[in-house]
Parts: C-alpha cells; structure tokens; sequence
C-alpha cells in the first residue's frame, strides 16, 4: 500500500490511499500520516490496517490534484523543529568512484582516498550477522522539516552555493514513540539535492555542501523496502531532456543493510526524543554531477520508480542573496 498526503479542493490537510495511478481513496478524519501513525500505535495495528480502517467511500482524481499543485510531502511535524532531515552516503556498491575522484588529491591515488576507504569498511562490515553490530557509515544532517519541499514545488539553492544538484535517493520515515522508541512509517523517494562542487573543494566541507533542501514522495511506501529497486532519474531543460541515468537501490545494491544504518542512526539519545519525525535518505550511486552536467536555474528534476508509484518532480531556483548580520545586544 502507498499513501500521499494532499489538500483537499478546501485547503485541508488529508491523507489518501493510492488506489491506482489516477485515483486517491482519502481516508475519513484523517488529517497526516503521522496522525494515523499514532492512531494505530493506540490500537496496536499496523499502517495498512489502519488506512482500510479509516477508508472512505469518496475517490479523488489523482491527476487533479498534482496538476493543482495540492500534493504535499508523504510526511511532516506541526513544529518542523521535530522533523529531522538526515542522511547516509558511501553506502551503495556503486557510490565510491565518483566520491573518490571528487576527493582525490593531487599526490594520491584514487582507491587511497578517506572516502574510498569508508567504502571499503562498508563493504567488509555493513551487513553484520544477526545480533551483531556493523561498522557505521557516513552520516550528514540536512536540516529540519523545514528544508523538504512538496512534490511539484521549486527547490531552492543558496545564493552563496557553487552547485546544486539531484541525488535520487530513497529515504525511510520514522516516528519516535512515546516510549522512545523509533517506528518506521515506510519507505519513500527523494532527491536529497547537494552542492558537490563545494564537497568537491575539500570532503571537510561534505557538512555545509549537505545543508540544502530536499524534497519527498509523494507517495510513501508501507511495509518491507524490496531488496531490488530501479528507478530512473532525469533532468530537462526548457522542457527537453538533458540527462537521464537509471538507478538502483535496494539492500542487493548496497554495501549496508538496512538495519546497520538505521542502528548508527537511532543509537544516538537524542535522536530518540518521543514525538519525533525522521527522513533518513539511504544514499546513492547515480549522480549528473559525476556525468559532468552542470545544471541551471530553472531545471527541472525528475525521479521514478514503479515501487513508487508517481514521479517526483522539482524545479531547481536559485534564491537571491540574503544579507547576513549579526546583533550585538
């Protein structure tokens, strides 16, 4: 099952079931998914039991309501201070080339590189055996819920930044419950959009080339991730297709598993905090940058998967300069 959060013809936040490819079921008294989330955690069920549950009888012209700019991220916090955007690289088996080149310094060797050697780590030690402990990943922090843009709307890049670019990626959703606990909602696409030109000066700078927006869904996958995905990911111009790459995902195609990431993740306390939203991007390996392409203002990025269901769609808008100051009281 796959659900969408949208506004309804009234401005009200809602939360449908994707019936098909032109058809939303909204779910009765329902307001987000992470309302439903809490609801089923009160009743001990699971998501999909808990959409059929609150399942209403009116359909919804899917097309309609992505034409009208009305669909929304797949998750989202009334406070987006409790939604925290983070994320891990170097973890697909195809991702150490193109970040090994980036970081390769004149006097070394590309397969000597810091990033080529967290790969190699990965490799060896991110899919521990069961109960045991896996070697951890690179992790970045994107922001809080305030940097995730909705389906259909322009992303913005800084003034200041040197690139920005796709990456496709898939993210997990999570809840923190009142125990403490994490409750992962399901599964959803994303663009994780980064400035590797700025990375590219100096892997030190991997932190600020990683504090841009980013964009989910629209649909969020309930259940179990499949162990393969393949997607495609393109970018157009002027309404023409400039570069397109397919993509796989999916714990075949990575160096780590799923629960190791999620492990050095939610190891930390504070990322355990009851009542807390997490988007975990899993990384990539299938960048424009690595091909070369510079991109635009303007361009429009665009990632699909079937295991998806609907594309997501982002045109890139390069905000004017900001002036910075600082007071002294």
């Amino acid at each position: 099952m796959r659900l969408v959060q949208f506004l309804d013809t009234d401005g009200k936040a809602s939360v449908a079931i994707v019936e098909d490819a032109k058809t939303l079921a909204p779910l009765k008294d329902v307001a987000s998914i992470v309302d439903l989330a809490k609801s089923a955690l009160a009743e001990g069920i699971n998501l999909i039991a808990a959409a059929e549950k609150h399942k209403g009888d009116a359909r919804v012209d899917y097309d309609e309501v992505a034409a009208e700019n009305r669909l929304l991220p797949p998750v989202s916090h009334a406070d987006p201070a409790h939604f925290l955007v983070t994320g891990t690289g170097l973890t697909h088996l195809g991702s150490a080339s193109a970040r090994a080149n980036m970081h390769t310094a004149a006097n070394k060797q590309a397969d000597e590189t810091d990033s080529m050697k967290m790969f190699r780590m990965g490799v060896e030690g991110g899919k521990p055996a069961a109960g045991q402990k896996g070697v951890q990943p690179e992790w970045f922090y994107k922001g809080d819920g305030s940097v995730v843009v909705a389906p259909g709307a322009d992303i913005p890049s800084p003034s200041f930044a040197l690139d920005g670019s796709e990456e496709p990626e898939i993210a997990a959703i999570y809840l923190v419950d009142d125990q403490g606990t994490p409750v992962r909602l399901g599964f959803a696409l994303g663009n994780e959009f980064s400035d590797h030109v700025m990375e590219r000066q100096n892997y030190l700078y991997l932190a600020h080339s990683k504090l841009r927006a980013c964009s989910l869904g629209p649909e969020l996958l309930l259940g179990d991730l499949p162990s393969h995905v393949e997607g495609t990911s393109r970018i157009y111009r002027d309404g023409k297709v400039i570069w397109e790459k397919q993509f796989v995902s999916g714990e075949d195609n990575m160096s780590h598993s799923l629960e190791n990431l999620e492990y050095h993740h939610f190891k930390y306390d504070l990322f355990c905090r009851p009542g807390d939203v997490h988007a975990h991007y899993f990384g990539t390996a299938t960048l424009s940058f690595a091909d070369g392409v510079t991109t635009q203002d303007g361009d429009e990025f665009e990632i699909s998967s079937e295991t998806f269901g609907r594309p997501i769609r982002n045109r890139l808008k390069v905000q004017a300069e900001r002036p910075v100051k600082v007071r002294t009281i």
